[in-house]
Protein backbone atom coordinates (compact mmCIF):
# COMPACT_ATOMS: atom_id res chain seq x y z
CA UNK A 1 0.00 0.00 0.00
CA UNK A 2 1.52 3.68 -0.75
CA UNK A 3 -0.29 7.15 -0.37
CA UNK A 4 0.55 10.82 -0.17
CA UNK A 5 1.04 13.14 -2.74
CA UNK A 6 4.61 11.73 -3.55
CA UNK A 7 4.18 8.56 -3.16
CA UNK A 8 6.96 6.65 -5.28
CA UNK A 9 8.69 9.93 -6.09
CA UNK A 10 12.62 10.15 -5.50
CA UNK A 11 13.40 13.44 -4.12
CA UNK A 12 16.61 15.11 -3.65
CA UNK A 13 16.91 17.28 -0.95
CA UNK A 14 20.19 20.10 -0.09
CA UNK A 15 20.45 21.68 3.01
CA UNK A 16 18.49 18.57 4.80
CA UNK A 17 20.82 18.71 8.21
CA UNK A 18 18.83 21.20 9.58
CA UNK A 19 15.85 24.15 9.14
CA UNK A 20 13.68 23.96 6.33
CA UNK A 21 15.94 21.62 4.86
CA UNK A 22 14.93 18.61 7.25
CA UNK A 23 11.13 19.62 7.94
CA UNK A 24 10.71 19.05 3.79
CA UNK A 25 12.87 15.47 4.29
CA UNK A 26 10.17 14.98 6.79
CA UNK A 27 7.27 16.55 5.11
CA UNK A 28 7.86 14.32 1.84
CA UNK A 29 8.46 11.24 3.64
CA UNK A 30 5.23 11.27 5.30
CA UNK A 31 3.99 12.00 1.29
CA UNK A 32 5.39 8.92 0.47
CA UNK A 33 8.68 10.03 -1.03
CA UNK A 34 11.44 8.01 -0.97
CA UNK A 35 14.46 10.64 0.53
CA UNK A 36 17.77 11.49 -0.15
CA UNK A 37 18.83 14.10 2.35
CA UNK A 38 21.73 16.10 1.64
CA UNK A 39 24.08 18.08 3.75
CA UNK A 40 27.86 19.43 3.71
CA UNK A 41 27.24 18.26 7.29
CA UNK A 42 27.29 14.41 6.96
CA UNK A 43 26.69 13.83 10.39
CA UNK A 44 23.37 16.15 10.04
CA UNK A 45 22.03 14.26 7.17
CA UNK A 46 22.39 10.99 8.91
CA UNK A 47 20.31 12.41 11.62
CA UNK A 48 17.67 13.62 9.31
CA UNK A 49 17.68 10.26 7.69
CA UNK A 50 16.86 8.98 11.03
CA UNK A 51 13.89 10.68 11.53
CA UNK A 52 12.35 9.81 8.24
CA UNK A 53 10.23 6.66 8.52
CA UNK A 54 7.01 6.11 7.24
CA UNK A 55 4.41 3.10 7.00
CA UNK A 56 4.84 2.36 3.13
CA UNK A 57 8.78 3.24 2.67
CA UNK A 58 11.95 2.35 4.76
CA UNK A 59 14.16 3.32 1.57
CA UNK A 60 15.73 7.12 2.37
CA UNK A 61 19.48 7.64 2.23
CA UNK A 62 21.48 10.77 3.15
CA UNK A 63 25.15 12.00 0.85
CA UNK A 64 27.40 14.54 1.96
CA UNK A 65 27.59 17.17 -0.65
CA UNK A 66 29.26 20.88 -1.19
CA UNK A 67 26.71 22.40 -3.60
CA UNK A 68 28.97 24.80 -4.25
CA UNK A 69 31.46 22.12 -5.86
CA UNK A 70 31.00 20.92 -9.36
CA UNK A 71 32.76 17.26 -8.53
CA UNK A 72 30.53 17.03 -5.23
CA UNK A 73 27.75 17.57 -6.89
CA UNK A 74 27.83 15.34 -9.79
CA UNK A 75 29.11 12.63 -7.13
CA UNK A 76 26.09 13.07 -5.25
CA UNK A 77 24.13 12.11 -8.25
CA UNK A 78 25.67 9.98 -9.52
CA UNK A 79 25.37 8.18 -5.68
CA UNK A 80 21.64 8.46 -6.39
CA UNK A 81 21.33 6.96 -9.77
CA UNK A 82 23.50 3.80 -8.39
CA UNK A 83 21.17 3.61 -5.37
CA UNK A 84 17.84 4.47 -6.88
CA UNK A 85 18.23 2.88 -10.48
CA UNK A 86 17.19 6.33 -12.03
CA UNK A 87 17.60 9.53 -11.02
CA UNK A 88 15.60 11.92 -9.02
CA UNK A 89 12.57 13.42 -10.06
CA UNK A 90 11.79 16.14 -7.67
CA UNK A 91 15.35 18.25 -6.35
CA UNK A 92 14.28 21.14 -3.33
CA UNK A 93 17.65 23.20 -3.42
CA UNK A 94 17.34 24.38 0.49
CA UNK A 95 21.15 24.73 1.05
CA UNK A 96 21.75 28.39 2.13
CA UNK A 97 24.24 29.96 4.25
CA UNK A 98 24.55 33.95 5.54
CA UNK A 99 27.42 35.89 6.37
CA UNK A 100 25.77 38.73 7.54
CA UNK A 101 27.98 42.95 7.67
CA UNK A 102 27.35 46.23 6.79
CA UNK A 103 27.85 46.73 3.16
CA UNK A 104 30.74 48.78 3.97
CA UNK A 105 32.37 46.46 5.86
CA UNK A 106 31.80 43.45 4.04
CA UNK A 107 34.56 40.94 3.18
CA UNK A 108 35.05 40.46 -0.15
CA UNK A 109 35.69 36.39 0.49
CA UNK A 110 31.95 36.09 2.53
CA UNK A 111 30.17 37.76 0.00
CA UNK A 112 31.56 35.45 -2.42
CA UNK A 113 30.69 32.85 -0.47
CA UNK A 114 27.36 33.40 0.22
CA UNK A 115 27.22 33.42 -3.46
CA UNK A 116 28.50 30.78 -4.56
CA UNK A 117 26.54 28.46 -2.11
CA UNK A 118 23.19 29.96 -2.20
CA UNK A 119 23.44 30.95 -6.01
CA UNK A 120 25.75 28.68 -7.82
CA UNK A 121 25.20 26.01 -5.51
CA UNK A 122 21.85 25.87 -6.95
CA UNK A 123 22.92 26.22 -10.66
CA UNK A 124 25.22 23.13 -10.34
CA UNK A 125 22.43 20.81 -8.49
CA UNK A 126 19.84 21.85 -10.80
CA UNK A 127 22.14 21.67 -13.86
CA UNK A 128 23.27 18.04 -12.87
CA UNK A 129 20.03 16.80 -11.38
CA UNK A 130 18.19 17.99 -14.69
CA UNK A 131 20.70 16.67 -17.23
CA UNK A 132 20.17 13.64 -15.35
CA UNK A 133 16.67 13.43 -15.69
CA UNK A 134 16.49 14.12 -19.51
CA UNK A 135 18.73 11.39 -19.83
CA UNK A 136 16.51 8.94 -18.34
CA UNK A 137 13.78 10.58 -20.07
CA UNK A 138 11.22 11.09 -16.76
CA UNK A 139 8.99 14.08 -18.00
CA UNK A 140 7.49 15.05 -14.62
CA UNK A 141 9.66 16.81 -12.54
CA UNK A 142 9.83 19.31 -10.08
CA UNK A 143 12.43 21.43 -9.09
CA UNK A 144 11.65 23.86 -6.05
CA UNK A 145 14.74 26.55 -4.93
CA UNK A 146 14.13 28.49 -1.74
CA UNK A 147 14.34 32.14 -1.95
CA UNK A 148 14.02 34.41 0.25
CA UNK A 149 11.75 37.46 1.36
CA UNK A 150 14.74 39.54 1.49
CA UNK A 151 15.50 38.77 -1.74
CA UNK A 152 12.53 41.40 -3.14
CA UNK A 153 13.16 43.73 0.14
CA UNK A 154 16.55 43.87 0.90
CA UNK A 155 17.59 43.90 4.50
CA UNK A 156 20.43 45.66 6.46
CA UNK A 157 23.73 43.66 6.55
CA UNK A 158 22.47 41.19 4.29
CA UNK A 159 23.67 42.86 0.69
CA UNK A 160 25.54 39.48 0.09
CA UNK A 161 22.68 36.89 1.27
CA UNK A 162 19.54 39.37 -0.20
CA UNK A 163 21.72 39.69 -3.71
CA UNK A 164 22.04 35.55 -3.86
CA UNK A 165 18.05 34.93 -3.21
CA UNK A 166 16.85 37.59 -5.62
CA UNK A 167 19.70 35.63 -7.90
CA UNK A 168 17.92 32.07 -7.67
CA UNK A 169 14.23 33.94 -8.04
CA UNK A 170 15.29 35.26 -11.63
CA UNK A 171 16.91 31.91 -12.16
CA UNK A 172 14.23 29.96 -11.26
CA UNK A 173 11.92 32.22 -13.94
CA UNK A 174 14.74 31.35 -16.64
CA UNK A 175 14.82 27.50 -15.46
CA UNK A 176 10.87 27.40 -15.76
CA UNK A 177 11.25 28.71 -19.38
CA UNK A 178 13.84 26.39 -20.92
CA UNK A 179 12.96 23.26 -18.68
CA UNK A 180 9.70 22.89 -19.31
CA UNK A 181 9.70 21.19 -22.65
CA UNK A 182 10.91 18.62 -20.93
CA UNK A 183 7.76 18.20 -18.46
CA UNK A 184 9.94 19.86 -15.82
CA UNK A 185 8.74 22.86 -14.10
CA UNK A 186 11.10 24.87 -11.77
CA UNK A 187 9.55 26.97 -8.99
CA UNK A 188 10.75 29.14 -5.96
CA UNK A 189 9.33 29.03 -2.85
CA UNK A 190 10.27 32.61 -0.81
CA UNK A 191 9.57 32.34 2.63
CA UNK A 192 9.85 35.10 5.51
CA UNK A 193 11.39 34.95 9.09
CA UNK A 194 10.87 31.10 9.39
CA UNK A 195 12.02 29.54 13.52
CA UNK A 196 15.51 27.93 12.22
CA UNK A 197 19.16 27.46 13.02
CA UNK A 198 19.79 30.63 10.53
CA UNK A 199 17.08 32.94 12.83
CA UNK A 200 18.56 31.44 15.99
CA UNK A 201 21.84 33.76 15.09
CA UNK A 202 20.09 36.99 15.23
CA UNK A 203 19.14 38.42 18.73
CA UNK A 204 15.54 37.86 20.19
CA UNK A 205 15.81 41.72 21.13
CA UNK A 206 15.74 41.86 17.04
CA UNK A 207 12.90 39.33 16.77
CA UNK A 208 10.77 41.19 18.84
CA UNK A 209 11.04 43.78 17.08
CA UNK A 210 10.64 42.20 13.85
CA UNK A 211 7.14 40.42 14.78
CA UNK A 212 4.59 43.44 14.81
CA UNK A 213 5.31 43.88 11.09
CA UNK A 214 4.24 40.06 10.17
CA UNK A 215 0.36 40.48 9.87
CA UNK A 216 -0.02 37.04 11.68
CA UNK A 217 2.26 38.15 14.76
CA UNK A 218 4.77 35.35 14.64
CA UNK A 219 7.52 33.77 12.94
CA UNK A 220 6.88 31.13 10.77
CA UNK A 221 7.72 27.18 11.35
CA UNK A 222 10.15 25.26 8.97
CA UNK A 223 7.11 22.54 8.55
CA UNK A 224 4.74 25.51 6.98
CA UNK A 225 7.54 26.15 4.36
CA UNK A 226 7.98 22.28 3.76
CA UNK A 227 3.76 21.95 3.08
CA UNK A 228 3.90 24.58 0.71
CA UNK A 229 6.99 22.57 -1.35
CA UNK A 230 5.76 19.48 -0.86
CA UNK A 231 2.22 20.53 -3.04
CA UNK A 232 5.19 21.68 -5.38
CA UNK A 233 6.98 18.72 -5.56
CA UNK A 234 3.13 16.76 -6.70
CA UNK A 235 1.19 16.38 -9.92
CA UNK A 236 -1.46 18.70 -7.76
CA UNK A 237 0.49 21.50 -8.94
CA UNK A 238 1.38 20.55 -12.85
CA UNK A 239 0.38 23.80 -14.33
CA UNK A 240 2.44 25.87 -11.36
CA UNK A 241 5.88 27.17 -13.35
CA UNK A 242 8.00 29.40 -12.99
CA UNK A 243 6.29 31.00 -10.07
CA UNK A 244 7.78 32.43 -7.05
CA UNK A 245 5.44 31.25 -3.55
CA UNK A 246 5.41 33.59 -0.59
CA UNK A 247 5.60 32.07 2.81
CA UNK A 248 5.69 34.78 4.70
CA UNK A 249 2.86 35.41 7.07
CA UNK A 250 1.66 38.43 5.56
Amino acid sequence: MGGGIVAGKIAFVTGAGSGIGRAVCQVLAREGAKVIAADQNGIAAQETQGLLSNVWINDHISVTVDVSMAESVNMAISDVIKHYSRPPSVVVNSAGITRDNFLLKMDEKWFQKVIDVNLKGTFLVVQTAVKAMIDAKISEGSIINIASIVGKTGNIGQCNYSASKAGVEAFTKTAAKEFGQFGIRCNAVVPGFIRSPMTDAVPEKVLQKIIPFIAVRRMGKPEEVAEVIAFLASDRSSYINGASIEVTGG
